[in-house]
């Protein structure tokens, strides 16, 4: 009898698990889906690839946003018309802007932000060196032009 308990459990479990676990099929819908496997394979790549501009950290093929469903038709259908996929990318950006993509170039304007993490950590890493050499050679208050009256003065204060 507790065996068929604990297999029950166990079926019950199993399921629960399964409901849960996320779902890899994406947001397409099944009137997007192209007939040519290969075109269909491509389309996703590329969608895999430009940027959900409602929901902004989705892929087009995982958002579900009304605008995502049109770019995801806008990209098969410029493969259906024989474009490789340079220029389906291309069109989209020059329609959308380059924010489309979700990993952008480096090239043009873009080469400023790549390269600005790199020459702010190098900047902070010589200001933190000079900053500390410069401590490391100061002179201590207590020695820095004391006479010896002030020097006889701080001693006194120090003993009592």
């Amino acid at each position: 009898m507790t065996t068929v308990r604990f297999s029950a459990l166990a079926g019950v479990l199993a399921l629960v698990l399964l409901a849960l676990t996320p779902v890899a099929g994406g947001a397409v819908q099944p009137d997007e889906v192209l007939d040519d496997p290969a075109l269909e394979q491509r389309a996703r790549m590329l969608s895999e690839g430009l940027r959900c501009l409602v929901c902004q950290n989705e892929s087009i093929d995982e958002s579900n946003a009304s605008l995502a469903r049109d770019l995801r038709l806008l990209v098969r259908e410029r493969l259906v018309a024989g474009d490789s996929d340079e220029e389906v990318i291309a069109y989209i950006v020059e329609r959308y802007g380059e924010f489309v993509l979700l990993k952008p170039t480096t090239g043009g304007w873009n080469w400023v932000l790549w390269a600005a993490g790199p020459a702010l950590f190098l900047l902070a890493l010589g200001m933190g060196a000079s900053y500390i050499r410069g401590r490391s050679t100061a002179i201590p208050e207590t020695e820095a032009g004391l006479t010896d009256e002030e020097r006889k003065r701080l001693e006194d204060i120090l003993k009592n």
